[in-house]
């Protein structure tokens, strides 16, 4: 599956941006342009939460990037997500690009479900 984050940065506010299996195993891989100034300590702040209540919270630390034509493409480990009936649901999550200086490169809020079967 393959998710564009859309010009204006939000994915379909009406619903859900995709649906995950339980149990399934994935890996984010994320793909950028550098084209003006040196990114310095860009990292990845994701946060989830169902109902409310903070579930995970993942911060990683992608590098440091100078400006090139080409994209650069940085690859997450693999995770699994969670199964069972209490892990399904619709969940909401944040996610932030950061550098050293507390420059924000991106902020995106969106949904997701976890479901038994894909739809």
């Amino acid at each position: 599956m393959v998710l564009t984050i859309p010009d204006d940065g939000v994915p379909n506010p009406k619903g859900p941006w995709f649906t995950i299996k339980e149990g399934s195993k994935y890996t984010l891989v994320f793909n950028f342009r550098v084209t003006n100034n040196i990114v310095s300590g860009l990292r990845y702040n994701n946060t989830v939460w169902k109902t409310g209540v903070k579930v995970d919270s993942t911060k990683a630390m992608l590098g440091t990037f100078s400006p090139q034509a080409e994209p650069y493409q940085h690859v997450m480990p693999e995770e699994t997500t969670p199964s069972g009936i209490f892990a399904r649901g619709t969940y909401s999550a944040r996610t932030k690009f950061v550098d050293d200086d507390n420059k924000c490169y991106l902020e995106i809020n969106y949904t997701f479900d976890i479901r038994k079967n894909w739809q």
